[in-house]
């Protein structure tokens, strides 16, 4: 689409996947709003406006949302990215962190698709939420960010059929490995690292994966091509690897799966 004038929301779009697609979407000439936390500083992208609302506020969500949709008329995309992640044994794990994990990034999430819905339902829009292979394949040490990945698809999936009798588009992209700054932001728990002999063992090899991952950009543009899609499927992954995952996944007795992931993450 050389002209691209939609009107794009995109929360957690001041680093990583969040900033690349804001990058890219202005690039194609959409008005983007990136939504960040106040305490984080939004980098200068021409065509970009960055607004700031925690998305774990509905309140505050709901009217940025509100103001962005009174300023332009309608909402085109929303773009779910924002999220964090966090690893540790379960039995280690704070259950305000696990509380938290799922606050972000499942809450957060609806908070967003929420005050967009009723928007869209009446003009058309699409919501993409940004998940993550971890929703099909569970990694030992990260449940609880698995969980949340899962969850979004559950939600994605539930609500895609929902709003069917309306204008109303609803994806979610699984990424894999990516190398961008979630890594150094990862929440780690090494509690327990007596008993459970495997977790640094694990944790680092999974974040050396992260860190040689794919960049950002490609996500980005992955993205953009399902958010032209008028008939999406409900789950897209990105790079060949991942889309064998998720099919082995589908294809292979749990038991086996499960004993492959042990194998390489426990």
């Amino acid at each position: 689409m050389a002209n691209d004038t939609r009107i794009v929301i995109i929360t957690g779009a001041t680093s990583g996947i969040g900033l690349a697609a804001a990058r890219l979407f202005s690039e194609k000439g959409c008005r983007v709003y990136g939504v960040s936390r106040g305490s984080i500083k939004a980098p200068d992208i021409k065509g970009v406006t960055f607004v700031n609302a925690d998305v774990t506020d509905e309140a505050a969500v709901s009217g940025v949302i509100a103001d962005i949709a009174s300023r332009e008329g309608s909402i085109d995309l929303l773009i779910n990215n924002a999220g964090f992640g966090i690893s540790g044994a379960v039995e280690f794990t704070a259950t305000d962190d696990a509380k938290r994990q799922l606050e972000v990034n499942l809450f957060g999430m609806l908070a967003c698709t929420k005050a967009v819905l009723p928007i869209m339902r009446e003009k058309g829009g699409f919501i993409l939420n940004i998940s993550s292979v971890a929703g099909v394949v569970p990694i030992p040490y990260q449940a609880f960010y698995s969980a949340s990945k899962a969850a979004v698809n559950s939600v994605t999936m539930a609500l895609a059929n929902e709003v069917r009798p309306f204008p109303v588009r609803v994806a979610a992209l699984m990424p894999g490995d990516v190398k961008t700054g979630f890594t150094a932001a990862r929440k780690k728990e090494l509690e327990g690292k007596d008993i459970y002999k495997s977790l640094e063992k694990s944790v680092a090899g999974m974040e050396h994966d992260e860190q040689n991952g794919m960049p950002p950009e490609a996500l980005a543009k992955r993205a953009y091509s399902i958010s032209l899609k008028k008939h999406p499927k409900p789950l897209y992954s990105c790079g060949l690897m991942y889309m064998f995952f998720c099919v082995l996944a589908k294809i292979l007795p749990c038991r086996l799966v499960n004993f492959i992931l042990g194998k390489m993450y426990a």
